[in-house]
């Protein structure tokens, strides 16, 4: 996988849960335990790289994630933000990325799920992080995009 950097702006549980990830290539920081009592069981995470939008340099950036068949999805919420986060953005001009999943890394093409797909990953990412109920009616106007990440062989 490319070198990538974190965002300067990562809050500080994200640069400590990154840096636990990648310390133990992957072995520790896969299942990660949120300090938030609404998510009281841990919650599978991966690191997702991108290609900055802008800057042409890779990102990394941990996210929580479920499977559906062969591929992965993620939840482009930034806690409810008014605004897509940056990955999100990233992604949408170049769709391919990296992913690290426990030991395992790949290479992935990232798209937006739509209609009855998004409504299903939606509902199953709330069952795993509860948040994402209390992220989407911050996010207000903005619907909060459920992307899936489809291994490339």
């Amino acid at each position: 996988m490319t070198e990538a950097k974190l965002p300067p702006n990562l809050p500080q549980w994200m640069k400590d849960h990154v840096a636990l990830y990648q310390k133990s290539g992957g072995k520790e920081g896969h299942m990660y335990r949120a300090n938030n009592p609404a998510a009281p069981n841990p919650v599978a995470s991966l690191l997702l790289t991108t290609t900055g939008r802008k800057s042409g340099d890779k990102w990394l950036f941990p996210l929580f994630y479920g499977t559906t068949g062969n591929s992965y999805f993620v939840i482009a919420s930034k806690g409810g933000a008014p605004e897509h986060p940056g990955w999100y953005r990233n992604m949408q001009a170049n769709p391919d990325v990296e992913i690290q999943v426990g030991t395992k890394k790949m290479k992935a093409r990232a798209r937006t799920a739509t209609g009855a797909e998004r409504a299903k990953l939606w509902k199953e990412a709330v069952g795993f992080f509860p948040p994402y109920a209390d992220y989407e009616k911050k996010a207000g106007d903005r619907e909060i995009p459920v992307v899936v990440l489809d291994p490339v062989h």
